[in-house]
């Protein structure tokens, strides 16, 4: 089973009726509780950072959901959003520009091959580090990407069930990626030689998070990739689950996991 080909299905919606991609943002950031995560980080950082004017690099912004949020939520800053996927950044130009976000950039690279120097106060990673093979070489590049004293927060699967890791049918998300996950170990031994000073790390999608994830993600997922007729049952599960889904998902939230299948991890330069 595959995330890409329903995003697919998201991103052309999107494409074609550009007035639903605000009420698409809303719901990313209301069903997926790594959003939850992230975007306190992102206001927790931004109150670091000070009052000053911020660079910020969204370092695979998808459809660009991250980038809005910090344009909006996060400012004096400007943003430079990037990505693989062509269609998804011209996408996200064209509305961002009939939205007169005029200090949100967008450009199409490969973070094994870029080159910033000292460019950014605040690098944003979320869901990448799992889809690339050589992830030493793109820390290396944040590092330098980074001015001195900037920030690096991290969000991606963790190797304790996160993408289903231990999962091997077809009814796992692990086949898009290029390794399980990761440890709060894995990353202090590839970030720390590089110069970078850890400055927190949280396991999200704990004991409940994870239960909300499979009743709130994972299941409805399973139903699409089958057929999309089920576009139609959707509404009916969810007005059934969402009660249940959201209770769980804020017990992770306002509390601390021991482990969990989701990584949140922040470092500074």
């Amino acid at each position: 089973m595959y995330y890409d080909p329903i995003k697919d299905i998201f991103a052309s919606l999107i494409r074609k009726f550009p007035t639903l991609r605000i009420l698409f943002y809303k719901l990313l950031d209301v069903m997926f509780l790594r959003s939850w995560y992230v975007r306190r980080e992102l206001r927790n950082l931004r109150e670091i950072l000070g009052e000053k004017e911020i660079s910020i690099y969204d370092a695979g912004t998808g459809y660009g959901q991250y980038s809005y949020f910090m344009a909006r939520k996060l400012q004096p800053n400007n943003i430079y959003a990037i990505d693989v996927k062509e269609k998804w950044i011209n996408d996200c130009k064209e509305f961002f520009r009939k939205r007169n976000h005029n200090k949100v950039e967008f450009g199409i690279e490969d973070l094994t091959e870029i080159n910033h120097k000292e460019r950014f106060d605040l690098i944003v990673s979320v869901d990448v580090m799992e889809h690339i093979v050589d992830d030493v070489k793109v820390f290396q590049n944040f590092y330098k990407a980074l001015k001195p004293g900037g920030y690096l927060l991290i969000n991606t699967p963790s190797i304790y069930g996160g993408s289903d890791v231990h999962d091997d049918s077809e009814e796992s998300f692990i086949g898009e990626h290029a390794r399980e996950g990761y440890s709060f170990q894995d990353l202090e031994s590839k970030l720390t030689p590089l110069g970078f000073k850890i400055y927190r790390s949280r396991y999200t999608y704990g004991f409940w998070g994870d239960k909300a994830w499979r009743l709130g993600i994972k299941y409805p997922m399973q139903m699409l990739n089958k057929s999309k007729i089920f576009f139609i049952v959707l509404p009916l599960y969810y007005l059934v689950t969402l009660p249940f889904t959201f209770l769980m998902m804020y017990m992770d939230y306002s509390g601390e996991n021991k482990v969990g299948a989701g990584v949140n991890f922040i470092v500074r330069k």
